[in-house]
């Protein structure tokens, strides 16, 4: 490759990960939280490459993941999953042929299963605008509202291709700005035709608020034990509508959502603690306080006992 041309090229970046909340810190410019579902030892592997306009990645995930993500600012994220089976955003459960769409600056949620892989395409809003009025191209604003998208199998193989191309190929000595308008035009082919997409049930919008409202307040009453009484009173609803809220919005039962967020706040704290903290301090603070069945349970959920993720903090720290 000639000096000229080494200026030019795209920068590539492979990031690997064995904490899901270390993992979600690595994705460029983004805001994110990951809660790990799946119990077991957690591998991530980020490929990332920054055109001038444009950010193109694909991520490995090991774990299923609840994740609170926010894109950069006047952007537009398109989602590519290899697999749809289990993943959800907003709490809407993905179909064949859908896409995941989300506008910069806006919190979103998605819900992700094991061995999960996702190819994604972050475009400035100003630069897909310019390229769909260079093209002609009337884009569909309503992406800006529906987080699933459905597209044509064809474009779907295309984009994925251009994508696993870009971040595969052993010498990047194809300009940026090529690059960038090759994934242009078939981002513009995947936004500009609107196809119809599955209606949302009835009870999804007062399901998603009841899991909302439950998570509002979790996030206020994490220092303590919280139980299925209080938030039935808190949602006024039944068990039985409380636990459909969940499996439908999540796919977990409340109780294991209760369960799952405080062990994962736990992690977080162990990862961040000062030399003066212990495990007891921080499993007790966070509400734990049968101290062997929670050591049982953090080393099942993580793969790794609570000693360990702090005496590996100490590691990392020097």
């Amino acid at each position: 490759m000639t000096t000229l041309e080494s200026a030019f090229a795209p920068k590539r970046c492979t990031q690997e990960a064995f904490d899901a909340d270390e993992h979600a810190q690595n994705l460029t410019r983004w805001q994110q939280e990951y809660d790990q579902l799946s119990p077991g030892s957690f591998y991530g592997r980020l490929d990332e490459v920054a055109l001038e306009t444009m950010q193109v990645f694909k991520e490995h995930t090991g774990q299923a993941l609840r994740q609170d993500c926010r894109v950069w600012p006047n952007s537009l994220w398109i989602g590519l999953p290899t697999t749809r089976q289990g993943a959800r955003i907003n709490g809407q459960a993905l179909s064949t042929g859908e896409v995941m769409c989300r506008p910069g600056g806006r919190d979103f949620e998605l819900v992700t299963p094991e061995d999960f892989d996702i190819y994604g395409l972050v475009i400035q809003l100003p630069a897909l605008a310019e390229a769909a009025q260079r093209q002609g191209v009337s884009l569909d604003r309503r992406w800006q509202e529906r987080p699933r998208r459905p597209a044509a199998k064809e474009t779907l193989n295309a984009v994925s291709f251009l994508i696993e191309r870009l971040l595969t190929s052993q010498t990047l000595t194809i300009a940026s700005h090529i690059h960038q308008d090759i994934l242009l035009m078939a981002l513009l082919e995947l936004l500009q035709t609107e196809q119809p997409g599955a209606e949302l049930p009835p009870s999804y919008a007062h399901r998603k608020a009841v899991v909302d409202r439950v998570k509002r307040y979790v996030d206020e009453h994490l220092d303590g034990p919280v139980t299925m009484e209080e938030l039935c009173q808190l949602t006024h609803v039944s068990r039985r509508t409380l636990q459909y809220s969940f499996t439908t919005i999540l796919g977990i039962s409340p109780l294991q959502f209760l369960r799952l967020t405080r062990l994962n706040r736990v992690r977080r704290a162990l990862r961040v603690a000062s030399s003066e903290q212990s495990v007891t301090d921080i499993a007790t603070y966070w509400g734990f306080w049968h101290l062997g069945q929670f050591a049982h349970d953090y080393k099942q959920q993580f793969g790794e006992s609570p000693s360990q993720t702090l005496h590996a903090k100490a590691f990392w720290t020097k």
